[in-house]
């Protein structure tokens, strides 16, 4: 059985018709109560009744079935006919024009303020002029005016009602606008990742390759470390590929965290395993950053690394970060050839730290070292104050 109330799907159901065929059995409708007096056995007269009585319901019935097309044709209409009822030799009781009603309802509903006012002032002043009757003309007046009122409130709730499916339409527009803005911001950082994952991770297992036959004869004991080494950033690469892949599943299970702050040390080992030199140190009170901030500060310092890995041809790299009251401050350096062989003003390594920096409110400088031979990349990164 279903929950909506018998009302509701009988509205609904009358809203899927055309209007045309609710209008033209809502005719019908006031055709048979309007007729209906003339039907009645009661006969003052005495004889059968004119037949214009007839023509004039009619005529005051039928032209309901435009009512929407034509509002004010309508009433006018239905105005002229109920005139000349009073015309015929023979009628019943004068009737309530149910089909004047309708259409002074209709022209206060769909009509513009202009043919509204002048409806309106000439349903008024017809009621007040052209009928005999004192009271008669009173009470024609104040069923035009309910009508009229009816209808106005009926444009009203309807206006209303489109200005909320309107905003309701815009609403949804908006979130999916949203959405779509976010996912494509989650690709995005997504890509980043997995670049700075695989670039690490390859530029340090091709190192460590290259490497392995030049000791594997001379020293085994340094060949199997170098064998070590790649095995080891191939795994780490296959962790976190692992962990970004897993977003991007809609039946995920749990997620390892992302790599922060406190795993630059270990980040450090595994680069100085390729035979560079990597030093790392802080100064200040160290404090806390928000989480996409802490994830930021370990994938700039990545990307810088593996930047300096496979780029530099250095010997030396160093990371300092400085804990400031406000500000954290990244400083990677190295002694490779920044400094004496024009570099290209930086790839997409680069453009991602700066994307990174810039995401968090920060802001990223990459160069050649003025205070010597190498390449130098800071980071600015805000921190709460109270963190």
């Amino acid at each position: 059985m279903s929950d909506i109330p018998y009302f509701d799907q009988a509205r609904r159901w009358a809203n899927s018709l055309p209007p045309i065929w609710v209008d033209a059995a809502l005719a019908g409708l006031v055709l048979l109560v309007q007729m209906w007096p003339l039907l009645s056995r009661d006969n003052p007269a005495g004889g059968p009744w004119d037949g214009w009585g007839y023509l004039v319901v009619v005529a005051a019935s039928l032209p309901l079935i435009w009512r929407r097309r034509a509002p004010v044709a309508v009433l006018m209409a239905t105005h002229c006919a109920t005139i000349s009822y009073d015309f015929a030799d023979q009628v019943a009781s004068q009737p309530i024009w149910y089909g004047g009603l309708i259409a002074v309802y209709t022209v206060a509903a769909y009509s513009a303020w202009l043919p509204r006012v002048i409806s309106l002032t000439i349903t008024v002043c017809g009621g007040l002029l052209l009928v005999g009757s004192a009271e008669t003309a009173m009470r024609g007046v104040v069923l035009a005016l309910a009508a009229y009122a009816i209808g106005r409130a009926s444009a009203t709730s309807r206006a209303h009602a489109a200005a909320l499916q309107e905003r309701a339409a815009q609403l949804a527009r908006e979130r999916q606008a949203e959405a779509e803005r976010a996912a494509e911001r989650e690709r995005a950082r997504i890509a980043r990742d997995m670049h700075d994952i695989l670039a690490h991770a390859v530029s340090l297992m091709v190192v460590q390759a290259e490497a392995g036959p030049v000791v594997v004869n001379s020293d085994p004991a340094k060949a199997e470390a170098v064998f070590d080494a790649i095995a080891a950033a191939g795994r780490d690469a296959m962790v976190q590929l692992r962990r970004m892949l897993s977003v991007l599943k809609e039946d995920e299970g749990p997620r390892t965290p992302q790599p922060t702050i406190a795993a630059l040390p270990d980040l450090a080992g595994q680069v100085q395993a390729t035979g560079l030199k990597v030093t790392y140190s802080t100064s200040g009170e160290p404090g806390s950053l928000p989480p996409d901030a802490e994830v930021a500060v370990y994938r700039i310092t990545q990307e810088a690394l593996t930047n300096i890995v496979k780029h530099a041809g250095a010997t030396r790299a160093d990371i300092k970060l400085a804990w400031q009251d406000d500000t954290l401050m990244i400083d990677i350096t190295d002694d490779g050839r920044g400094g004496g062989t024009p570099l290209p003003s930086g790839g997409n390594g680069l453009i991602g730290i700066r994307e990174r920096a810039a995401a968090c409110g920060g802001t990223a400088v990459t160069g050649r070292r003025t205070d010597g031979p190498g390449f130098q990349v800071r980071v600015r990164l805000p921190r709460p104050v109270n963190a």
